[in-house]
């Protein structure tokens, strides 16, 4: 299948508009968003994979995988959940009606900040990626099928899509980080975001630096510990 080019709904070109011009003080909510995005898909999957087992092709070993690499100036979110085909890719990403569009746009006030935290409460915080990113690159393979796609866009108005061949299961964003932007290439920054915000997480948040490899949230981790030890709190 050829490379397709597509047009964002009008909808989505005014949210891209809002997020791309914002001087938004806590920009980092990216990536709770991403990471929320990536736990609901590897969610969606163990509960498909109840009814049909065979969708988990043997890796049952849910979890996130952040990887920044400053040579490129990327940061990848890599999840191996139930992953999206070519008509989800263009559904989920290219238009918000599954999210409430219209209850979404009547929401915007104009001010930023209120605005902004409506982005996850309508599903639609996977474009907070454009935030800190002036490309997004996503490849996704659906669990149970067998071709992978490549979902690449600027945030300014088209998006393409193209069959993309070897692809694990899952889904792998990968945001190439605007100037001015490079903080979020540091592993501190990145451990201080995900504490913040995405430490309840219940599958393992892993920081891939270099050849290392590192669960960076607690709530992982409690899965194992015995109840004796795990506060009320946590």
């Amino acid at each position: 299948m050829p490379q397709e080019t597509r047009t964002f709904q009008a909808e989505v070109s005014r949210l891209l508009d809002i997020v791309a011009h914002s001087l938004y003080s806590e920009k980092e909510i990216f990536l709770r968003e991403l990471i929320s995005n990536a736990s609901d898909a590897c969610d969606r999957l163990r509960y498909d994979a109840i009814i049909e087992p065979n969708l988990i092709e043997g890796d049952a070993d849910y979890r996130v995988v952040l990887t920044p690499i400053k040579s490129s100036k990327t940061l990848t979110i890599a999840d191996n959940g139930i992953g999206m085909n070519h008509d989800e890719l263009v559904e989920n990403l290219g238009t918000i009606a599954r999210s409430g569009t219209a209850a979404f746009m009547k929401e915007l006030s104009g001010d930023e900040r209120k605005d902004m935290s409506l982005i996850g409460q309508f599903g639609v915080g996977f474009y907070s990626a454009f935030m800190v990113a002036d490309k997004v690159e996503v490849l996704s393979r659906k669990a149970g099928e067998a071709e992978g796609w490549r979902w690449v866009s600027d945030g300014k108005g088209e998006f393409t899509i193209e069959a993309e061949p070897n692809l694990k299961r899952g889904t792998r964003i990968t945001l190439h980080i605007r100037e001015g932007d490079e903080d979020y290439l540091e592993t501190h920054r990145l451990r201080q975001i995900v504490k913040t915000y995405s430490d309840h997480i219940a599958l393992p948040i892993v920081l891939a630096d270099g050849n290392k490899e590192d669960t960076i949230n607690t709530a992982s981790a409690l899965w194992t510990r015995p109840r004796s030890e795990i506060t009320e709190e946590q």
